[in-house]
C-alpha cells in the first residue's frame, strides 16, 4: 500500500504494518488506522504514520528498551478485544515526545499491538511509577556531540 506522509513524501507499507485501532488514540477520535513506518534497520524509533491524514504522525518505541522493569498489565477482557490468544502476539509501543532536553514516554498510556492481526489499543494504566512524560533518554547537547 503507498502512503502520503508529509515528512518522507510517499512510501510504500506492507499489509503486515498497517495497524487498526477499534477505539481511537485518546484526543484523536477521528483517526484509527496507521501504519508502522521504521526510519533504519537501526532505529530504536518509529513513526505511527495516519493513513487518513499524511500530516498526523506520532513517534514510538519499545518502552522495554529504555525502561526496566516495565510491563503492560493485559486484562483477559483486553486480550479478547485485542484478538490475543497469547500475550506474547503483543507488541507493547509508547508515544515519544521530547520535552526540555530528554525523550520522554507515554508509560501511562502504552499501545497494544496485536503483530498478527494488527488490531491495536491504547490501555490506561494506573500505576503510579509510570507517567505521561517518563523520561526514556537525554538529548545530547549539539554543541557536546560535535565536539566528541
Amino acid at each position: 500500500m503507498n502512503v502520503s506522509t508529509s515528512r518522507f513524501g510517499m512510501v510504500e507499507v506492507e499489509d503486515d504494518r498497517i495497524i487498526h485501532f477499534e477505539s481511537p488514540l485518546l484526543g484523536f477520535s477521528d483517526y484509527r488506522r496507521f501504519a508502522l513506518l521504521k526510519p533504519s534497520d537501526e532505529s530504536a524509533f518509529y513513526w505511527l504514520q495516519s493513513l487518513d491524514s499524511e500530516d498526523l504522525a506520532f513517534v514510538v518505541t519499545d518502552p522495554t528498551l529504555f525502561v526496566t522493569g516495565y510491563e503492560v498489565p493485559i486484562r483477559k477482557d483486553q486480550l479478547e478485544t485485542l484478538g490475543l490468544e497469547s500475550v506474547d502476539d503483543a507488541q507493547v509501543l509508547v508515544i515519544v515526545n521530547k520535552y526540555g532536553e530528554c525523550l520522554t514516554g507515554n508509560l501511562q498510556g502504552p499501545l497494544v499491538v496485536n503483530t498478527i492481526t494488527g488490531l491495536a489499543e491504547q490501555l490506561v494504566l494506573a500505576d503510579q511509577r509510570w507517567s505521561t512524560r517518563h523520561k526514556l533518554v537525554d538529548i545530547p547537547d549539539a554543541k557536546q556531540a560535535v565536539s566528541a
